[in-house]
């Protein structure tokens, strides 16, 4: 059934003969209009690559004036002027070079701490011994450190080291009693201006408390720590940056975040045009556009800058490519028109070539097997020079039925023929579902009726009437139980059981064909209303059949307005579902009894 080679060929090289010089012309076209945009964003891009220079000398100028306000922002390095810099956001930490923060000093072997402090401090800690045993005792350790350490005479006293001894005793309140009110602690450790302890110690306790409470707010924590890790390593820490005064005495640290976000305002500020966007990038960051040196006072950072408006110039370049389109799509125009045109011929005569080719294939296949049967029996009958009445009856009914047989194969390929021309033609009528059950039914008496067969109606006649060609209905009706005998094999330990039902479903009247046959797997049950399509070859050839019966159900079931739909099981049967329509003046009935 395939189709001569000319027949794709021919086609092939129409739209090959169509398509190869439209995109040459498309191509060149498009290469002329994008290398012009091209140059045009490059010299833009070469304007503002020239401005680099400018910015890095005002970046330089701005770090530089920054470094002279130091000395006037940060004060004069005790820790209240630590805590106001920093909570002023002049840095994200500020170092005092030898003045703040300071290490603690290491305790001298002949100083001995004031006796009032030691014997408070000896009874705080015998309670909290005490304690591990008897719970009473926490609370006097909790009630001495109050009275002594809290609103006592020893509320500000410090050990030879300079540490605030108030503080660590109230840390061990927090210890000992974890949900305690430690807000007084707080306030020592935020006062910069009254409360005078080491920087490593205050450190030590907001960390304590921060673990004690994760809600515990310390503003200056974090300057805290970057200043300690400076003094620890007498340089910037990792992603830190330090910026010193004029005069030497102070020294500004921030973050790589900070330094991003001022540097970015900054650059926001001197950019000439929305149209291009300048940015600091970080040592070991890649940009994405032109970059340069930011500086002696920034080692590693860049400058970069990216177009972000290109509107302009994309419209500049879309004008130029959509007059170069313009003038090649006239050309083209009448050959891609052409070439639609001409495919679409060769597509129906394909498509018709592909369709005759099937129908006389299964027209020549299908008639061959009942007229060679016919023919068989006839010679059979002649040959006899003495006709015998019960023989002669029996092949003039096998005559019969490979007629009626060779009559419904005809009538399915005229029916064929006019649904491919768009000839078919319905007349609607009111029609009785349980009489066109019965005229099927008697169509196929012969064969329904045989011993191997149980043949079964259930439909009522009070039934609705349905809007429908009844010749077209018998014909649906016909198929559907022509394929359940057929698919359905006769064993000597089982019976053909073909169940015919028609029922009401709100303004619709539903038919099911089922039967016990040898049912249809999954994976076809979609394909099986394809022309020509059959499941199992070997049974369609015993049985008779050119796989256009369900594509006609099909048809004139969805003519109707109605549905089709098979459920089925390999080996336990198969039931064909057929959903029409009522009569309209059944489904007015029906609406007016609802809204009455």
């Amino acid at each position: 059934m395939g189709l001569d080679r000319s027949n794709w060929l021919a086609p092939l090289f129409l739209i090959l003969g169509v398509l190869l010089p439209t995109g040459c012309v498309l191509w060149f076209m498009n290469d002329a209009a994008t290398s012009q945009a091209s140059a045009a964003r490059q010299s833009v891009t070469e304007a503002y690559r020239n401005q680099l220079p400018l910015l890095r000398d005002r970046v330089e100028a701005y770090w530089q004036t920054r470094a002279t306000d130091l000395d006037s922002q940060a004060g004069a390095g005790t820790p209240a002027d630590f805590a106001r810099a920093v909570t002023a956001g002049v840095a994200d930490s500020i170092v005092y070079p030898g003045v703040y923060p300071q290490p603690v000093p290491p305790l001298h072997p002949e100083v001995k701490p004031r006796a009032d402090l030691a014997a408070a401090q000896s009874q705080i800690r015998g309670f909290v011994r005490s304690g591990n045993k008897d719970a009473a005792y926490k609370e006097k350790a909790l009630r001495a450190i109050q009275e002594n350490f809290v609103s006592g005479p020893l509320a500000r006293a410090t050990d030879p080291q300079g540490r605030l001894v108030a503080a660590d005793e109230q840390l061990l309140a927090l210890h000992l009693f974890p949900r305690a009110d430690h807000r007084h602690l707080m306030a020592l450790l935020n006062d910069y201006v009254h409360v005078t302890m080491p920087s490593a110690q205050r450190l030590f306790l907001m960390d304590e408390v921060r673990a004690l409470d994760t809600k515990a707010e310390f503003p200056t924590i974090e300057a805290e720590r970057l200043a300690a890790q400076y003094l620890e390593t007498s340089s910037a820490p990792k992603d830190t940056w330090k910026l010193t005064s004029k005069s030497g005495r102070v020294v500004a640290l921030y973050r790589t975040s900070t330094m991003l976000f001022a540097m970015r305002a900054f650059l926001e500020q001197q950019s000439p045009s929305r149209s291009v966007r300048f940015d600091m990038l970080p040592p070991g960051v890649a940009g994405t556009g032109e970059s340069m040196e930011a500086g002696a006072l920034l080692p590693g950072w860049r400058i970069s800058f990216a177009l972000l408006d290109t509107k302009p110039l994309d419209e500049a370049a879309r004008a130029r490519r959509a007059s170069y389109l313009w003038a090649g799509a006239l050309a083209i125009g009448a050959m891609a028109v052409m070439g639609v045109f001409v495919g679409g011929v060769f597509r129906r005569q394909m498509r018709l070539a592909r369709l005759k080719t099937d129908l006389v294939a299964a027209v020549s296949h299908e008639l061959k097997t009942p007229l060679a049967s016919m023919r068989l029996l006839v010679d059979s009958l002649l040959e006899d020079a003495h006709l015998d009445p019960v023989k002669t009856r029996e092949y003039l009914r096998l005559i019969a039925g490979e007629n009626d047989r060779l009559t419904r194969l005809i009538e399915n390929f005229l029916t064929f023929s006019r649904i491919e021309r768009n000839r078919q033609r319905f007349d609607f009528a009111p029609v009785q579902p349980a009489g066109v059950i019965q005229a099927a039914a008697d169509i196929m008496r012969e064969r329904l009726q045989s011993p191997a067969c149980h043949f079964e109606i259930e439909a009522g006649s009070d039934l609705p009437l349905i809007e429908a060609d009844e010749d077209a209905v018998i014909t649906v009706l016909l198929n559907l139980i022509d394929n359940a005998y057929k698919y359905t094999p006769a064993a000597k330990e089982v019976v053909k059981h073909i169940c015919v039902r028609a029922y009401r479903a709100g303004d619709e009247v539903v038919f099911e064909v089922t039967d016990n046959g040898i049912g249809i797997a999954p994976r076809d049950q979609k394909r099986i209303f394809r022309r020509f399509y059959q499941v199992d070859q070997r049974l369609a050839r015993e049985t008779g059949g050119c796989g256009l019966g369900l594509s006609i159900v099909e048809f004139i079931v969805k003519a109707h307005g109605g549905s089709v739909r098979v459920t089925s099981r390999p080996g336990a049967g198969s039931t064909f579902i057929v959903r029409l329509p009522c009569a309209a003046q059944v489904r007015e009935a029906a609406a007016s009894t609802v809204s009455s």
